[in-house]
């Protein structure tokens, strides 16, 4: 297989918590137009990784690269100059608030202060262009028929589609996508893998998820943590039958 060059590159990641070891030497390849998965156990430390990427928890060491470009490691705010977007567990949306104003808020760096044009300091013409590209997102989750409704009159799962629709609106090039099968039924999960196939046709998908259905059906490698630690990486079909994986989702020691 010919060698691709990584849009994302991660390598050493290691992070600590007092004397708990986080990660420890933690290293991940993301390709354009790819959908990677990073599974384990709880407590593994999939949520620590996305994090460090998003800048909310400072790494102890670890290179960070972005088009094979050596980067400091990135601060909550320049993430969208980055390409790099990000959704949360659950939803994280204002629910008093439209389809829409939530999808719009997505743009910026602002939290919720009134109306949306006090709250993003937009002129006329900005709200304009940003209207229509927050409908431009919600079209790719198939909800802009939906956009003048309050977040609180929805179905959970719909929600979470405007969660993905609020991280698109920044146009990313890389989308961390946090347990988006989460609380979805069985049809709804197979909604979901549609989607995020599709999205891999405009940008990299980077993946937590428990649902191992989903992962083995949108995602063509896999990275699987334990304790901290990279246990095994490869293809998808490869690393499922992985000893120690299967130790690992046991529960059992492995060598």
């Amino acid at each position: 297989m010919s060698e691709r060059s990584s849009l994302l590159s991660v390598s050493g990641l290691s992070i600590s918590f007092g004397g708990l070891h986080a990660l420890t030497n933690v290293s991940l390849d993301l390709h354009e137009k790819e959908v990677v998965g990073l599974i384990g156990p709880n407590g593994a430390g999939k949520t620590t990784f996305f994090n460090a990427l998003s800048g909310i928890v400072k790494p102890d060491a670890g290179e960070f690269r972005l088009n094979n470009e050596m980067r400091d490691w990135p601060a909550p705010d320049q993430l969208t100059g980055l390409g790099i977007a990000r959704t949360l567990q659950g939803v994280g949306l204002f629910p008093d608030m439209t389809v829409l104003e939530n999808v719009m808020i997505g743009a910026s760096r602002f939290s919720k202060s009134g109306l949306i044009r006090a709250a993003l300091g937009l002129n006329g013409r900005d709200e304009r262009a940003l209207r229509a590209r927050a409908l431009t997102a919600l079209e790719r989750v198939y909800a802009s028929g939906i956009a003048d409704r309050r977040v609180d009159t929805l179905p959970y799962p719909v929600t979470k589609r405007i969660a993905i629709a609020r991280a698109l609106v920044t146009e990313p090039k890389i989308l961390l996508l946090d347990e988006p099968a989460g609380g979805l039924g069985a049809q709804d999960i197979d909604w979901m893998n549609g989607l995020i196939r599709n999205l891999a046709h405009d940008c990299s998908v980077l993946l937590v998820e428990h649902h191992m259905d989903v992962v083995m059906t949108v995602c063509s490698r896999l990275y699987v943590l334990n304790f901290g630690e990279v246990i095994a990486s490869g293809a998808a079909e490869d690393v499922r039958q992985d000893p120690a994986v299967v130790a690992a989702y046991l529960g059992v020691g492995h060598k």
